[in-house]
């Protein structure tokens, strides 16, 4: 396999792993809101941008390949 072939793989399973995670983040956010946490809620939002963020750079490094 070579590198580009292996980074398409790790690419494609990065992508993946940040989009469960963020959907973990935004379901503990809303439970957090929920509870009267919203500096908490806030902030795990923000977590979960960022992850979103950080697809989006995967995302373009993969249509590099």
């Amino acid at each position: 396999m070579t590198d580009a072939e292996k980074l398409k793989t790790l690419l494609d399973h990065w992508i993946e792993h940040n989009t469960a995670h963020k959907e973990e983040f935004e379901r503990w956010a809303q439970r957090a809101r929920g509870a009267g946490l919203g500096d908490v809620s806030r902030e795990i939002e923000a977590a979960a941008g960022k992850l979103e963020e950080a697809n989006a750079h995967l995302q373009k490094a993969m249509s590099h390949l």
